[in-house]
């Protein structure tokens, strides 16, 4: 499989999922919005396992019993790198008032979607690091675990794109400008992808760090983001429901595919 097509998919989920504004109208259903954050909370959190830190531990075995160490210290060092993109990148969250990080004149549909893609970066360097392993020919990483990865990216990343677009139309915005913002906020992925790549010769050598770095931001985007948005507001069951029902598609394509 050509590895610039495995890239490419998990933007192809989110340009899809952004065009929902071209059909939809009004805004979402807060189940909905609900049901979405949960769903892709759960696709996240397995990736981060199944895809990164289980193979990461695997590639560390030459380490006996302290094959955990690069798992350890790669989450913290991408929840760290997460926190610190936070606090300098100006952005807003769906659903908030309160812009985070320095503060600026953008408009609020420019934070909106600077939040997407500054959450968006993590998935993109998970997709770089595994293919990088791909290409270096690291046999803890094969083409079909790495198109599983893609896939559960992409699911995760059309309601992500449906989640930008519709509040983007909300906000006054024109429904193919809106789609078209929505796209874009997932192009960081790609690009990310693209440039880690290029590092390959330098990053086989620590695999194992950087494919728990890339979980860690995910598990960070996870917890901040999306659970918080799965379960806010009147108490119900489909966030949870949904994270389950992520978690589990996600399993089941690593395993099956990997």
């Amino acid at each position: 499989m050509n590895i610039y097509i495995g890239i490419l998919i998990p933007f192809l989920g989110t340009a899809l999922g952004s065009a929902c504004v071209l059909f939809m109208r009004g805004a979402m259903n807060k189940k909905v919005q609900k049901s979405l954050a949960g769903f892709a909370a759960g696709v996240m959190v397995a990736a981060s396992v199944w895809s990164l830190i289980i193979p990461a531990i695997d590639k560390a075995s030459h380490m006996g019993k302290w094959s955990f160490v690069p798992a350890v210290v790669g989450v913290w060092l991408g929840v760290l790198f997460l926190l610190l993109l936070d606090h300098v990148i100006p952005h807003l969250h769906i659903n908030s008032s309160e812009q985070e990080g320095p503060k600026t004149n953008l408009k609020k549909t420019t934070t909106m979607v600077l939040a997407v893609a500054l959450h968006n970066i993590p998935e993109g360097m998970a997709i770089g690091v595994v293919y990088a392993g791909l290409v270096s020919g690291d046999a803890s990483i094969t083409a079909m675990g790495a198109l599983a990865l893609s896939i559960g990216i992409a699911i995760q990343n059309f309601p992500e794109g449906a989640i930008i677009s519709l509040p983007l139309r909300a906000e006054g915005m024109s429904r193919k400008r809106a789609c078209l913002y929505g796209a874009l906020s997932g192009i960081v992925e790609p690009i990310g992808a693209i440039i880690t790549l290029q590092f390959t010769g330098l990053i086989v050598p620590a695999l194992p760090y950087l494919l728990c770095f890339a979980a860690g931001a995910m598990l960070y985007v996870v917890v901040e983001e999306l659970i918080p948005e799965a379960v806010e507001g009147e108490h119900s069951h489909i966030g949870t429901i949904m994270f389950s029902l992520g978690f589990s598609i996600m399993m089941v394509l690593d395993v099956a595919l990997g």
